[in-house]
């Protein structure tokens, strides 16, 4: 009998063995993993698979507080920007109106040298005075006189320049009367009303 027992076997319907499968050389053991569960070499496994905490990012809640904060800042920058602006445009305007005042006012002052009657009156919250004549004075306490500061010197004038004069500069009129006031509205325009001449205010 020339067959072999495998020959004969593989005849009578019996299937060859299968053959083992080699693993790889680059997978990793199984058992070095380890299993799920287990302490040891899964932890380093279970810890790079461990999600992180959620934190918010830079484009979130963040971001945007900054944001607010820097429009908030630029804000007041421009209107301190515009403040200062403002500023010096009201002291632009106010050198220009007294520099015309000035030239206004040039000639048109009605001191008298020979004046020796105080008047007294009340500018930017001090008792201010000027001499002025027995006649001057009626005619100031009429109205058809008024006091225009200028340069530091108070300056008499008629009605109509001291019109003028406020239209220009209004913050330059010392002393406007009104003929119509009550009595009490100026109580300096009372020509028997003298305050010493060396009485410190």
């Amino acid at each position: 009998m020339t067959d072999s027992l495998r020959d004969q076997l593989l005849g009578l319907g019996f299937k060859p063995a299968p053959k083992p499968e080699r693993q790889p050389r680059h997978q990793p053991n199984p058992r070095k993993a380890g299993k799920p569960g287990k302490p040891g070499g899964t932890r380093q496994a279970q810890g790079a698979q461990k999600p992180k905490p959620n934190r918010p990012s830079k484009g979130g809640g963040e971001m945007d507080l900054g944001k607010a904060y820097a429009i908030r800042a630029q804000r007041e920058k421009e209107d301190r920007i515009e403040a200062e602006r403002q500023k010096q445009e009201a002291a632009r305007l106010r050198r220009e109106a007294r520099a015309r005042l000035v030239e206004f006012l040039d000639g048109k002052g009605l001191n008298a040298e020979e004046a020796d009657i105080a008047r007294h009156f009340e500018y930017g919250g001090k008792i201010k005075r000027i001499f002025v004549t027995a006649e001057q004075l009626k005619s100031l306490n009429a109205g058809a006189l008024g006091v225009v500061q200028n340069g530091g010197r108070y300056l008499l004038v008629d009605a109509e320049t001291l019109a003028g004069a406020e239209a220009i500069f209004a913050e330059a009129v010392a002393l406007k009367v009104d003929p119509n006031a009550p009595a009490e509205a100026d109580p300096y325009g009372d020509p028997r009303y003298q305050v010493p001449d060396d009485l410190v205010w």
